[in-house]
């Protein structure tokens, strides 16, 4: 299924994923899925991400969530199972969350951020261009 990876300090990026063992591995242990928006998405995250102390990621303050710690994905939802994003929902999700944030503090179950320009990721499947040669 292809869901949104949403990495702290990251741009998110499309990612095809198979099985609960590759979500374990994107969240960094075990899953918990949240449902802040009104739209049929779940954001998949690390289920102890705050008590770890994972790196404060992106705040979802719909439905007072508040932030996410550590790596999450958003994927779609079917009846019964999570499923692939639709192209559209692809565009919507990797617009709002586009903006890396930086936690100052919390406020209750409010985070109080900064948002900063977040890095590209380096994908080891994507093909790069190989270097030109050398003018002699």
């Amino acid at each position: 299924m292809n869901v949104l990876v949403v990495e702290p300090g990251f741009l998110p990026y499309e990612k095809e994923i198979k099985g609960v063992p590759d979500m374990q591995k994107i969240v960094g242990g075990s899953i918990e899925a949240i449902y802040p928006f009104k739209e049929n998405v779940a954001v998949v995250c690390n289920a102890n991400g705050k008590n770890e102390k994972l790196e404060f990621n992106r705040s979802i303050l719909e439905r007072g969530y508040g932030g996410v710690f550590g790596t999450f994905f958003v994927c779609g939802l079917g009846e019964s199972a999570f499923t692939s994003l639709t192209p559209e929902q692809m565009r919507t999700y990797t617009e709002r969350f586009k903006k890396a944030e930086i936690l100052v503090t919390m406020l209750g179950d409010t985070p109080v951020i900064i948002e900063t320009t977040p890095k590209r990721k380096r994908l080891p499947n994507r093909t790069t261009r190989p270097p030109k040669p050398k003018k002699r």
